[in-house]
């Protein structure tokens, strides 16, 4: 297998379900001769669901993102909606690193002129709108809705979550007078597909988003550039914990 071949897919937070969860995701539209890599690290926080939290999360992101440079990945995605660290990983990465929330804010203003959002806890629905605000969408986001349960519980079996997600976005169709729903968790990933027929509309799951965007840089021969602020970080002695990056 050439290494151009090979999509690094990455969790931020530690938890080895959801990985598999987002890795599965990844694997059903990556096209033919396309290899995902999924995975998250093995310390830092087992969600993600604040400020504190994307923090802490970051420096697993980056040590992710050097060992997948030195594994010969041909480019990156962070796996998590408030898409932590993604500038500082550019800045490492050798080819493009593409983040979920940015991938599907992105698709959607190309399938719809207004989209929804659906996600986890009510305090991300406040990181999620400066994404939107950050990534220049926040006209083109009609409302965004939280299904008030944590992260994990889109793998605790139940089933609870990803009904709760259905409803959501079943009433966002009716109220908010949006073309399209982004799904605002990587553990929502493998519901997209099944809402889309089930809703006759746009759902959009940004795993599978970010993994297409970075196949069509990479075929077209485009990474991050390195031409001002994102190029490679000024080289540094790095002490304690972070010795691990340099």
């Amino acid at each position: 297998m050439s290494v151009s071949q090979l999509i690094q897919v990455i969790n931020p937070n530690t938890s080895l379900a959801m990985t598999e969860t987002i890795g599965e995701a990844a694997r059903a539209v990556a096209s033919p001769g396309i290899e995902i890599l999924a995975v998250c690290p093995a310390e830092g926080v087992p969600s993600i669901e604040g400020h504190f939290d994307e923090a802490v999360a970051a420096i697993g992101v980056l040590e992710q993102v050097k060992a997948g440079r030195e594994q010969g990945v041909c480019g990156h995605v962070i796996a998590c909606f408030g898409d932590p660290g993604l500038l500082a990983a550019r800045e490492l990465a050798t080819g493009p690193v593409i983040g979920i929330a940015e991938a599907a804010m992105h698709m959607a203003t190309m399938v719809a002129t207004r989209f929804s959002v659906v996600t986890t806890l009510p305090r991300t629905v406040i990181i999620a709108r400066h994404l939107l605000q950050q990534y220049g969408f926040e006209h083109h986001c009609a409302a965004l809705h939280a299904i008030d349960l944590p992260v994990l519980a889109l793998e605790d079996g139940t089933g609870l979550a990803q009904e709760k997600v259905r409803e959501r976005c079943i009433r966002a169709k009716k109220e908010d007078g949006s073309g399209a729903i982004v799904l605002g968790c990587g553990g929502m990933a493998m519901l997209a597909r099944e809402l889309t027929q089930e809703l006759g509309m746009p759902v959009i799951d940004g795993v599978g988003a970010a993994v297409k965007m970075v196949e069509s840089l990479v075929a077209l021969g485009l990474s991050t550039s390195k031409q001002g602020d994102l190029d490679y970080p000024v080289r540094k002695t790095l002490s304690g914990h972070f010795k691990r990056l340099n």
